[in-house]
């Protein structure tokens, strides 16, 4: 009896301690077309007003003005969600394509930090992102950035004193918000913080794959791993909580916003953040981040990684 004991208590044990890993997978994306198409209304006409039954996640708040798209010099910034130029040619199926086309355009300008400051994705391209967002080439834009990084990380020579660090962001970074996105028009919405703080609360937002991937590997070859997000203090515990059920571990400092971080921007924020991390003797071999207010400023990594993300943008 008393060894069959002992047995069951290591099982309950290993069961109370294995982590939930929910990852935004093929079987999480399926799940998320899934419940898209159970809606009566489409998505680009008539986005979701409030937040349903998802999960959570919080982001900087320093979200500026709205952009529009034009090739050559922005036109001003409009207070409603951004507008494509209109093209001459209308209707046909030419056109379709390039509409098509100049989202594409639009998004490779978001991507490559080309836009001035935006608050919402452009009406036109509400279906476009959508279907980026929940489809293989977002997938596959992650996955490339993902094993370049890995090429990267595994050819550094490490200096064997413990202070080579990788710095990651969190929300679209580690952590995937589609399913509060999903809600909200995928960017075609203004961003509303309140809501989106009752979606972090409940801190069930998947982890991305190929970033829990990448973060395993980081730490398997000896970094100091540090967590470097625009979320509040007052969220210390349910980014905690959330970042552990999803298979996130073992960093050595996870640094969130203080009441006098929130004035400033996210740009500001973070290089202030990533000096402490220098001043105390460490080494920023690598950020990951999936804007580029986590990349710019000084100090910067030897190396920073763009992940994709045309929902929403940073200052």
């Amino acid at each position: 009896m008393g060894c069959q004991s002992k047995q069951n208590q290591r099982i309950e044990e290993k069961q109370r301690i294995k982590p939930n890993r929910t990852i935004l997978s093929d079987e999480v994306l399926f799940l998320l077309r899934r419940r898209r198409k159970k809606k009566s209304k489409p998505l680009k006409k008539n986005p979701p007003k409030e937040i349903s039954q998802i999960k959570p996640q919080k982001w900087d708040s320093s979200l500026s003005s709205s952009s529009s798209l034009s090739p050559p010099s922005p036109p001003p910034i409009p207070s409603t969600p951004s507008q494509l130029p209109s093209s001459s040619s209308s209707s046909s199926a030419g056109g379709e394509d390039d509409a098509q086309l100049r989202c594409d355009s639009w998004r490779f300008a978001c991507e490559a930090n080309n836009l001035g400051p935006w608050k919402t994705i452009p009406t036109q391209c509400a279906a476009y992102v959508e279907d980026y967002m929940m489809g293989k080439r977002y997938r596959f834009d992650l996955d490339m950035v993902a094993g370049e990084a890995s090429a990267y990380a595994r050819s550094v020579g490490m200096a064997g004193d413990g202070k080579d660090a990788w710095v990651f962001d969190v929300d679209e970074t580690l952590l995937s918000n589609l399913p509060y996105y999903q809600d909200h028009g995928f960017g075609l919405e203004l961003f509303n913080g309140q809501e989106f703080d009752k979606w972090v609360s409940k801190a069930t937002a998947p982890a991305i794959e190929s970033s829990l991937k990448f973060y395993e590997e980081v730490l398997g070859l000896g970094f100091k791993v540090f967590l470097l997000t625009g979320r509040a203090e007052a969220q210390r515990s349910t980014t905690t909580d959330n970042l552990h059920a999803v298979g996130f571990r073992n960093w050595e400092k996870l640094i969130l916003r203080g009441l006098d971080d929130h004035e400033k921007t996210a740009t500001a924020y973070k290089s202030e953040k990533r000096s402490e991390i220098v001043g105390d003797g460490y080494r920023i071999v690598g950020n990951w981040g999936d804007q580029w207010s986590d990349l710019l400023g000084y100090p910067m990594s030897n190396r920073s990684f763009k992940l994709p993300n045309p929902m929403y943008f940073i200052a």
